[in-house]
């Protein structure tokens, strides 16, 4: 025990910011932040034409219903987001929903994708990736019919939480949004 030294802590330097802020890559240090509500939603649009579209809705696609299974998928992609992002915080994620929307007027879809969690950082891009699961999910199993197909208009649209509170994109809201905001 006589090898022991009194260290005075108001003396010790921050030695892994010190260390590493010559990193040209790192996480944002969120360790002194507290867990807030935090909920993001995100969408994104695929075209997948009109004959791909007419098959969908009458639930005709030979690898089964897109649609279904992009919602499993989105579920998956928001899971695995900090597996995937290489900077994002692994988060243990609340709550997350994905809606498809079929658009008859463009022969596209859209993809929502609500997160919600008790975090110390957003979920903004565990929506994202939702929505890119979805999307993509929905590609593959209709490229088989239609290989022209074209993903598009992927965005944040809301998120809520932490000290900035409450963004709404500043590009405007699809239309069923635009009383709740």
């Amino acid at each position: 025990m006589k090898n022991l030294k009194v260290i005075d802590t108001s003396i010790l330097k921050d030695w892994a910011k010190e260390i590493f802020t010559s990193n040209n890559f790192h996480m944002v240090d969120v360790s002194q932040k507290q867990n807030t509500h935090r909920k993001a939603l995100a969408m994104g649009k695929i075209y997948v034409g009109e004959k791909t579209f007419k098959l969908i809705q009458n639930k005709q696609m030979p690898k089964g219903d897109p649609i279904s299974l992009a919602e499993v998928a989105s579920l998956l992609g928001v899971k695995k987001t900090s597996e995937i992002i290489p900077l994002c915080h692994p988060l243990s994620v609340d709550y997350s929903s994905t809606k498809i929307i079929q658009n008859a007027d463009d022969y596209s879809l859209d993809a929502y994708c609500v997160v919600a969690a008790f975090a110390k950082t957003g979920v903004e891009m565990e929506a994202i990736m939702g929505v890119n699961a979805a999307l993509v999910t929905i590609y593959d199993l209709c490229k088989i019919v239609n290989p022209d197909l074209k993903i598009d208009g992927i965005r944040l649209l809301i998120k809520q939480g932490g000290k900035s509170g409450t963004w709404v994109n500043p590009n405007g809201l699809p239309e069923f949004l635009q009383d709740l905001f």
